[in-house]
């Protein structure tokens, strides 16, 4: 996914907001398994997924427990480190070989300084990840197993096929035999 298609599906910036914003931001590659941002640390930049998929994970009692899946257009960040400047509680893994977009927090703090336009920008990429956190937490508690399964296929068929089945049942709450019985029930 281009940048300026992520960036606008953001806000849509002038453009002499836009240029001040990409001049601050760079390109750069990983490998698959590669630990973008390690629980416990505190990581300095934000980045948007060109192409490539993650997850978001915490380790609870030895488990990996997957929480969130980021695909081309969205936007990898621990809310604890860019808001608070804490410590992040969760760790985010590169799923596939990957390009990512690159700007570090602090350049985007000054950005947010110089160009409201900028720190609108900045006010709305927040809004839209409490949205889709808010979103993951409702369904988890109000939606069952399957439904949650059936709600991934319609929404994200592709990740469905990019990620490991053991990902895919903890992101969903249940182990990888009760996912199994979920896709043979469905294929029925």
């Amino acid at each position: 996914m281009n940048l300026d298609d992520i960036i606008s599906a953001i806000y849509d910036l002038p453009e002499e907001s836009r240029i001040l914003l990409q001049a601050c931001i760079v390109e750069v590659n990983f490998p698959k398994g590669h630990v973008l941002i390690e629980a416990g640390k505190i990581e300095s930049s934000v980045f948007f997924i060109k192409k490539g998929i993650v997850r978001a994970f915490s380790e609870v009692e030895s488990n990996s427990v997957t929480f969130w899946f980021g695909t081309e257009g969205d936007t990898i960040l621990s809310i604890e480190n860019y808001v608070a400047n804490r410590r992040s509680y969760e760790s985010i893994e590169l799923l596939d070989d990957s390009q990512l977009y690159q700007i570090r927090t602090d350049k985007l703090q000054e950005l947010y300084h110089v160009d409201i336009h900028l720190a609108n920008w900045g006010r709305k990429l927040v809004e839209y990840e409490l949205i889709k956190t808010e979103k993951r937490l409702i369904t988890m508690q109000v939606k069952s197993a399957a439904d949650r399964y059936t709600e991934l296929m319609e929404k994200s068929p592709d990740l469905l096929r990019r990620a490991k089945l053991i990902h895919l049942a903890s992101y969903l709450g249940i182990t990888q035999v009760s996912l199994s019985r979920i896709r043979a029930n469905i294929g029925k």
